[in-house]
């Protein structure tokens, strides 16, 4: 997995906080899009 440097992840935080504050609703796509991700991840780290 790639490494994420502890500034990029804050700022990502913060944004994602801010978006979810402003439209409610994205929260599920952000919550879907991300279990993809992980579950990606996941599959290809226990491939190799």
């Amino acid at each position: 997995m790639p490494k994420v440097s502890g500034w990029l992840m804050g700022i990502l935080s913060i944004l994602a906080g801010i978006l979810i504050i402003l439209m409610p609703s994205i929260l599920a796509w952000i919550v879907g899009i991300y279990l993809i991700i992980i579950g990606i991840l996941a599959i290809i780290a226990v491939a190799r």
